[in-house]
């Protein structure tokens, strides 16, 4: 009897090598390397032999780009218009999508609803691995969803499944979740690099081979990153995060990776007791401040994928006893508010050294780009000086080391959601200033930091 070979593959790249080793060569982490057993040499051929006879019929060739015609694969709607915002305008026929979050965020419930609806008018298969049909089916009552088309069925062995795909002849598929699936023919444990990737491409390649909307659903580590193997996240064309916790109502999908769409694109939900509702207008939910104006709240102008969004940022500035002030930022990049700090002590003339700083994003929207450094320097001088900014003033602009005010792309839509929003005031970069009026909104352009805090009256 022939002997099992090994191989270690690296949890964060999906590197191979023939012995183990500490660190990985490809990516440069310690201690990422994983051992799993190869099958049999004559697995391998029936394996391939059975795919061959799977995808018997499917041929391909080779086309001229211009020739390629764009109709045969139009994009069809998931009933959500937040969801179909983020997958680029709606579910591309062929493509692998992992949606991934936190255990409770919402992910099951909202695929839930998607395939429900989606069963109406095409063939609509839900595999679930760690759910049985019963609970999936007590849910889906719950939420009052239209259980008459939907075909479910519970299983983890993928050659199983790949069976009963090609019987059912599915047009969207959802499998959840890719870290229970297996295949006999590797010897690992389910959730091993060895087993998630060879799943994901097996799955992805029936997906690709025969035009079918595949969801995988992915559990999400401590740190926030997709758990599996690096590779996964080349495999697929779409990848977006829900996120929210558990006790808050609203979640953000937000976009990662995309060959369909734009990246960083987002979508927001309210979790209610029938499910998932998207929010049409998110805007007027983060502008919820209350009718008492205080110290240390701005509200700013951030552009997440294809639209405008305004939110209110917080900061509060407090004595601090402790040789080493805190620096503490939820929302936002940590480093980028300790420089922020160091170009307003030498260009704005404020020294907030011994002074504890928290910087808080409302509604916990997380602002990945660098808009948000006027109005969150606006925010910690009104906390340090107990200033009251008006609360029809909108604040954006990006702050360079020498105390300049660098513009921001697409200023003009920024601006057409503030004044839409009721706001009067803006304080932009000078760039950025609106080529036309703007009914209802007086525009003030900024060049430098020290002009910002004079026009804030600060």
């Amino acid at each position: 009897m022939a002997k099992a070979k090994t191989a270690f593959v690296c949890n964060e790249c999906g590197s191979d090598y023939a012995k183990w080793q500490g660190q990985c060569s490809d990516c440069g982490t310690w201690n990422t390397l994983v051992e799993f057993k190869l099958g049999p040499a004559k697995s391998a051929k029936r394996s391939t032999a059975s795919v061959s006879a799977n995808y018997a019929g499917v041929r391909s060739e080779a086309k001229r780009l211009q020739d390629i015609d764009l109709e045969q694969l139009p994009r069809f709607t998931t009933g959500a218009t937040e969801f179909d915002r983020v997958l680029g305008g709606g579910l591309v026929p062929g493509s692998t999508i992992l949606v991934g979050g936190h255990p409770g965020a919402g992910k099951s419930t909202l695929l839930l609803q998607t395939m429900c609806h989606l069963a109406k008018t095409r063939a609509a298969l839900y595999v679930t691995g760690e759910e049985s049909p019963q609970q999936i089916a007590m849910r889906a009552h719950r939420l009052e969803l239209p259980v008459d088309q939907l075909q479910l069925m519970a299983e983890t062995n993928i050659d199983a499944l790949l069976d009963a795909a090609q019987e059912l002849k599915p047009s969207v598929m959802v499998v959840d979740s890719i870290q229970v699936m297996h295949s006999d023919e590797i010897t690992s444990a389910a959730g091993s690099v060895s087993q998630v990737r060879e799943c994901a491409a097996r799955l992805t390649r029936y997906a690709k081979q025969t035009n079918t909307v595949l969801f995988l659903v992915g559990h999400v580590t401590k740190d926030g990153t997709l758990a599996g193997p690096k590779v996964l996240e080349h495999m697929i064309d779409c990848s977006i995060l829900l996120e929210g916790d558990a006790d808050k109502r609203f979640r953000t999908l937000r976009g990662q990776k995309n060959r369909f769409g734009a990246v960083n694109e987002l979508g927001v939900f309210a979790m209610t007791d029938k499910g998932m509702r998207e929010v049409k207008n998110p805007s007027a939910i983060f502008l919820d401040r209350g009718h008492d104006a205080a110290p240390g709240s701005v509200v700013m102008a951030v552009w997440e994928g294809t639209r405008p969004l305004l939110v209110e940022i917080q900061a509060l500035v407090d004595d601090s006893s402790l040789s080493n002030p805190r620096r503490v930022a939820v929302g936002l990049e940590q480093n980028r508010l300790a420089m922020l700090l160091a170009v307003l002590h030498r260009h704005g003339g404020l020294q907030v050294g011994d002074q504890d700083v928290f910087a808080n994003v409302v509604g916990g929207v997380k602002v990945l780009e660098t808009s948000v450094d006027l109005a969150l320097l606006a925010a910690i001088v009104s906390s340090f000086k107990n200033l009251v900014l008006p609360q029809d003033w909108v604040v954006f602009g990006e702050v360079g080391l020498a105390g300049e005010i660098r513009p921001v792309p697409s200023g003009q839509e920024r601006l057409a959601e503030a004044a839409k929003h009721g706001f009067k005031h803006a304080i932009v970069p000078k760039a950025n200033m609106p080529k036309q009026p703007i009914s209802g909104l007086t525009v003030v352009g900024v060049t430098k930091l020290s002009e910002a805090l004079s026009a804030l009256q600060m």
